[in-house]
């Protein structure tokens, strides 16, 4: 059985394009969500998809990056579909588990996939410095009423009731106080 995921990162974007290619390529069934690929934490449809697949079936992706964005996560994932006897193929790119140049330059797209990544938030992590060097980057606006910790924290309330009232964490109360 041709057994396909298909992911995006986001919410906003679209399937569409991937749907239509693994259904071309004739996937009876296609597990899909929109979940940043950078983990395989929190992908319930990966672990669904994984579980599902079984002996003989071919586990089909249209871009390596759409299944794993670090070569430990896919590696891990090759070692538990090779284990199960599921092989793995890319619809966009000439990689699968089936010969060893396929499964060569399967690993070497791993490594992009996640080279491209780590640059990413590179870049972004000296996008944020330059910002902060200039002022212009004060961080995420605080969710948090701190008037509200104070208020409460006069009508006697202690660091571990304010957090429970909040729904925050007791460091975020203590923070909150010291900084305020």
């Amino acid at each position: 059985m041709k057994v396909a995921y298909s992911r995006v990162s986001s919410s906003s974007q679209s399937l569409e394009v991937q749907l239509e290619a693994l259904k071309q390529y004739g996937c009876e069934k296609i597990f899909q969500e929109k979940v940043s690929g950078t983990s395989t934490q929190g992908r319930e449809q990966l672990r669904e998809c994984l579980d599902f697949a079984r002996e003989g079936d071919e586990l089909v992706i249209t871009r390596i990056d759409r299944l794993a964005r670090s070569v430990l996560d896919l590696q891990l994932i090759i070692k538990e579909l090779t284990d199960k006897g599921v092989t793995l193929t890319a619809t966009e790119q000439p990689i699968s588990t089936k010969d060893a140049t396929s499964k060569c330059f399967l690993d070497m797209l791993g490594v992009f996939a996640e080279l491209e990544t780590n640059l990413r938030s590179e870049r972004q992590s000296e996008g944020i410095a330059r910002a902060k060097q200039k002022g212009v980057y004060k961080g995420r606006k605080s969710k948090i009423d701190v008037q509200k910790i104070k208020k409460l924290k006069e009508e006697g309330l202690g660091a571990s009731a304010i957090a429970k009232q909040l729904k925050i964490h007791r460091d975020s109360v203590y923070r909150l106080l010291r900084e305020n």
